[in-house]
């Protein structure tokens, strides 16, 4: 398993958007439309199979009848909801969490169409948000970093959470180098070297 995406939140794409881009000096590409979720995204590569994911409601789209993911609804700023795992075995994956006492739900399918009209397809298990990440496996669907373009990467991801210890034992076993310490509460951050500078996101 490896860090596949970061997922920031925000409760209006156009601003989330000119927050990031500011504070990176990149643009994100658009991504695509997430129909059954009333969402709309846009993406940024950090490196590799990595990318940032800003991610709010789809202003063209009718409000969906359930909540919409990483509790968008009810965000009170923009920030880093959630992170996504790759794996090519989501049962063995599974189990690997469930064996830390940690039930990542269920996996299900979603698609999206990128702007060239491109469909991608992938399995997750349910996006809940938090310091425990969501698996992803996009089986032969193409990666979305294969069309990103962007001198932006990913220097390091670190967790905030008063159950640090516990957290640690998750990270260390699923083999995921992620820095884990102490805080009053959870939190993501991300450290990226941008063309703006050394940067943090959070």
């Amino acid at each position: 398993m490896r860090i596949d995406h970061l997922v920031y939140g925000t409760r209006d794409l156009a601003s989330g958007l000119d927050d990031i881009s500011a504070l990176v000096g990149e643009v994100p590409q658009p991504g695509g439309r997430h129909p059954s979720f009333g969402t709309r995204n846009h993406l940024l590569g950090l490196g590799g199979s990595v990318y940032l994911e800003v991610i709010g409601p789809d202003p063209d789209a009718a409000p969906p009848s359930d909540p919409r993911p990483f509790g968008l609804d009810d965000l009170d700023d923009d920030r880093l909801v959630a992170w996504a795992v790759a794996t090519d075995d989501m049962n063995a994956g599974r189990a690997l969490f469930a064996e830390l006492g940690i039930s990542l739900g269920d996996p299900f399918e979603a698609s999206r169409r990128q702007p060239d009209g491109t469909e991608l397809r992938w399995r997750l298990t349910p996006p809940v948000g938090g310091v425990i990440p969501f698996l992803i496996d996009w089986g032969e669907s193409p990666h979305p970093t294969a069309e990103l373009r962007s001198s932006t990467r990913l220097a390091g991801l670190r967790i905030e959470t008063p159950n640090a210890d516990e957290i640690k034992t998750v990270m260390r076993t699923a083999g995921l180098d992620v820095d884990v310490r102490p805080g009053f509460e959870e939190r993501l951050v991300a450290t990226v070297d941008a063309p703006m500078g050394r940067v943090v996101i959070w």
